[in-house]
């Protein structure tokens, strides 16, 4: 039985991690335990304790690594404490699973990446969307009817204008177009500042290594919440919308027919929807097999790279036409 522990008990740890590990506990009895939780708010460690059932509660993350011992620790800090944290428990070469975006800057991540380099620790990143059932299916469902040549993602929030959108939130469509369409190699972006508000909007062109060519459209002051991705090839189509609740649905076209219609339904619970299960079953499995899950540090580089670069791109443009 494989023991784990949670590190951070607040809302995105609530919804992303806690809820799906206590889904695959009670699912898949004698496999896993969940031996702990922790949080500097002891009350909120306590409530994820009844609420999930977590075994102990803890406020201090060294004193539970040392008196639990867990063989592996789900890690979800704020952005400030990722890397702190992240190296922690890497140099205790304890597996665990590091929320992106991996830090507050790129040195700071690339410092994260060399200590797993150096440690081999097992550990896996969590970006969800590399697991949401509708996009993975999309995925497979295109690259069995040819190449892919153009893919289009795009991500629409309401009333989120901090500056950082760009790398700590927006490298979640970068990230997936990249695991959809191979590595970037090149990248040009185009934006523009509102009226209203001080929020960035984006738009981002792609070009990757095999040939084929794509658009990320950045919103975060569109009023809804909404992700979409479509995957166009020679004779073939694909489009995933994912949202909130059930909205969320995936169609494919081949040779002008509509050959794939699907829709959520309200009564499937959200974690199974957004593939935060499906990230849960890739690290229970890899540790059961003693194989490394996926993704890697190294596997998400250098989306962060992108977004860091956009960011600077933009921060000096804007600083110019001040």
């Amino acid at each position: 039985m494989i023991r784990i522990a949670l590190a951070g008990c607040g809302e995105h740890s609530r919804a992303s991690h806690a809820a799906p590990l206590a889904r695959f506990a009670a699912t898949h009895p004698n496999e896993i335990k969940l031996v702990a939780a922790c949080d500097l708010n002891s009350e909120r460690a306590s409530e994820f304790c009844r609420s999930f059932g977590f075994a102990q509660a803890y406020e201090d993350l060294d004193r539970m690594l040392d008196v639990e011992k867990p063989d592996a620790c789900v890690c979800v800090m704020p952005i400030e404490k990722i890397g702190e944290v992240g190296i922690k428990l890497l140099e205790r070469r304890l597996p665990c699973v590091i929320e992106k975006p991996l830090g507050t800057s790129l040195p700071e991540i690339e410092r994260l990446a060399r200590v797993a380099r150096e440690t081999q620790t097992p550990h896996m990143i969590s970006v969800n969307r590399r697991f949401m059932p509708y996009l993975s299916q999309a995925r497979s469902w295109t690259q069995q009817h040819g190449p892919l040549r153009y893919a289009r993602a795009a991500q629409v929030r309401h009333r989120r204008s901090e500056p950082d959108f760009i790398w700590s939130t927006a490298i979640h469509v970068i990230d997936a177009l990249r695991y959809i369409a191979g590595d970037v190699e090149k990248f040009e972006v185009a934006f523009s500042r509102g009226e209203v508000s001080d929020a960035t909007w984006y738009l981002i062109s792609l070009r990757f290594e095999n040939g084929a060519t794509g658009q990320v459209e950045i919103l975060p002051t569109a009023g809804m919440v909404e992700e979409s991705y479509e995957l166009f090839g020679e004779g073939y189509r694909a489009r995933v919308t994912a949202g909130s609740g059930t909205q969320r649905s995936l169609e494919c076209w081949a040779d002008g027919e509509r050959v794939i219609a699907s829709h959520a339904t309200e009564d499937e619970p959200e974690d199974l929807r957004n593939g935060a299960y499906q990230e849960v079953e890739e690290f229970v499995r890899a540790l059961q097999t003693g194989s490394r899950p996926q993704p890697s540090i190294d596997d998400i580089l250098p989306s962060a790279r992108i977004s860091f670069a956009i960011a600077e791109l933009v921060g000096d443009a804007q600083s110019n036409q001040r």
